[in-house]
């Protein structure tokens, strides 16, 4: 009876499915980026509160501000959010230091940025001729002191793309992290 029971519990469950799952969590977990490491340890420490001014800890992540979006055609974008989908949608507004038009799309929990080029240099002219379509650009999350991440960032090696903080589309300053230190994703980090 036992050796039946075994043999029916090796039919169902191969020994193979365990070791499969634990070589599957060891890759994932190996795949994380420095970004997401850190993200997992903030989430899971079991030190003081981060809001509480724990040394090393001066700056703790907030809310999601938006998910910004390439558009190769700016009007037929906002017509899609506004006249298709009810959103209520802002004015363009130009933003030539950071080589962009911008429409935020209201969304009640956040916002989505259309980005479309403005001027040869845009960082977005470049996205657009790889990416034809348009698509997805960045996320953008608040911090409550974005010099004091910068800093933190910088002595845990996550990479920026400017040496200081710019100010962003909401007037508030902003950050760029390198998106090959944070998943293949663009991340903005800017002051709540």
């Amino acid at each position: 009876m036992l050796a039946e029971k075994l043999l029916f519990r090796r039919c169902l469950v191969p020994t193979y499915v365990p070791k499969m799952a634990s070589a599957a969590l060891k890759v994932a977990v190996a795949g994380l980026s420095r970004c997401s490491r850190l993200s997992l340890l903030r989430t899971h420490s079991t030190t003081a509160n981060l809001g509480q001014g724990v040394p090393g800890s001066l700056w703790k992540l907030g809310r999601l501000n938006h998910i910004a979006i390439a558009v190769p055609d700016m009007e037929k974008a906002t017509a899609l959010y506004r006249d298709v989908l009810g959103a209520t949608v802002s004015d363009m507004v130009p933003l030539p230091e950071h080589g962009v038009y911008t429409v935020f799309v209201e969304l009640g929990n956040t916002k989505l940025e259309l980005l479309h080029p403005l001027g040869e240099k845009s960082p977005i002219a470049g996205f657009l001729q790889k990416n034809k379509s348009g698509g997805m650009h960045h996320i953008c999350i608040e911090v409550d002191n974005i010099n004091a991440a910068i800093a933190d960032l910088k002595a845990k090696s996550i990479r920026t793309l400017s040496a200081e903080p710019r100010i962003g589309a909401h007037g508030k300053p902003v950050m760029f992290l390198h998106p090959k230190d944070c998943d293949g994703v663009l991340v903005e980090l800017e002051e709540a």
